[in-house]
């Protein structure tokens, strides 16, 4: 195992995915897989120190791990020489000013999505960045789930043709909180603390569109907030000033037109929570997280419309599985080590925060046209 050792900087890892993504299943395990593989054979291994709020809370996360760098002083974490790298997975409203200090500090770094709560932020982080020379990188975690990896794969062979259109469901009912405890944070439904689901979820769907069918060139949405009155961690109501759904098409370079549905407020009646399916004049898929099934153009049934009479084809069992044929791993462990290899040797690593800022471009578009109940067309951020 190699002795070299790269300081990481985890701010906000008190947090439900900050800690087991990122902490746990990405920086512990790259550690006990005995650290980042380098491309001269060179392994790293990452030790993080853990930043937040709540000196007790660090504590009861670091010293089960045998984590001894843990602080409630940012700034001294950032002074630290031997920290090279400046993590942010904090609530999206603290996340600029602790990224610019870290930029500032010179360390590179690494943030969660959304970038910021607007495009104009976004885009000031970006360009702090830029300036100051150093590397920068946004979460991007579903281009790397073996779902979507299957269905780049399928893209990149033309297993499609020409890909027609793209329908996606996202959600799950997340409950109110009043009689069964909300599986997400009471924060993410108030607007005034940069909650809502189209700033959550419109900068997945942009860097998903981008990177698998081509750039968003406009977007229609209708955004609600279907439930009023929650109940956070402490049992108190409160009002859901937040979106909980949105509805949008966006229409894609070369015609391919993408339908994306988001809801806190959906049962699920679908093999995995987000799923996706891409129609073409060659043969479709439909990916999730994991999975992916196809139908190609010489095994497509030829169904008839009859309501009168009984349906007995079962059409779900009328798809074709996709292979792994590769072990992916966990989508953000395998982002970490890229990064990781970006920060180190200059490795390849477009998810920069030029990447991020344009997800919450689109976020912002949709919320304008929600607003403005229009199709609004998508330029540079």
């Amino acid at each position: 195992m190699s002795d070299r050792v790269l300081g990481v900087v985890m701010n906000g890892v008190t947090g439900r995915m900050g800690y087991r993504q990122h902490l746990v299943r990405s920086v512990l395990a790259i550690n006990e897989e005995g650290g980042v593989a380098l491309s001269d054979g060179e392994r790293v291994r990452l030790r993080p120190v853990l930043v937040g709020r709540d000196l007790g809370r660090l504590a009861r996360i670091a010293e089960p791990h045998g984590i001894t760098g843990y602080t409630t002083d940012l700034d001294a974490a950032l002074a630290d020489p031997d920290n090279t790298i400046y993590f942010d997975s904090q609530v999206t409203s603290a996340r600029v000013a602790a990224a610019l200090k870290a930029i500032a500090a010179g360390k590179h770094v690494y943030a969660e999505k959304p970038t910021a709560e607007t495009v104009a932020d976004a885009t000031r982080l970006a360009e702090a960045a830029e300036a100051a020379g150093v590397k920068n990188g946004v979460v991007q975690d579903k281009l790397f789930l073996p779902g979507l990896r299957k269905l780049k794969r399928l893209i990149d062979g033309g297993f499609f043709g020409q890909i027609l259109s793209v329908r996606g469901e996202f959600g799950y009912w997340v409950f109110e909180g009043d009689w069964q405890p909300a599986q997400r944070p009471s924060w993410n439904y108030r607007a005034e603390d940069g909650g809502g689901i189209v700033l959550d979820m419109f900068p997945h769907w942009a860097y998903v569109l981008e990177n698998l069918f081509g750039p968003v060139q406009s977007v229609y949405a209708h955004v609600t907030t279907h439930i009023p009155e929650r109940w956070d961690e402490r049992g108190q109501r409160y009002k859901a000033t937040a979106d909980d759904a949105a509805y949008a098409v966006f229409e894609l370079a070369g015609g391919t037109v993408a339908q994306i549905n988001s809801s806190w407020t959906v049962r699920v009646n679908r093999d995995e929570l987000v799923e996706f399916q891409v129609d073409g004049t060659q043969g479709s898929a439909v990916a999730g997280l994991r999975n992916c099934r196809v139908q190609h153009r010489g095994s497509t049934p030829k169904p008839v419309w009859d309501p009168d009479v009984p349906a007995t084809a079962r059409f779900r069992e009328q798809w074709q599985e996709v292979p792994d044929n590769a072990d992916f791993g966990n989508a953000f462990k395998v982002q970490w080590e890229m990064f990781v290899r970006h920060v180190l040797e200059d490795a390849p690593f477009p998810h920069t925060f030029a990447a991020g800022a344009r997800g919450v471009h689109l976020a912002e578009l949709g919320l304008r046209s929600h607003a403005e109940a229009r199709r609004v067309p998508v330029g540079n951020p």
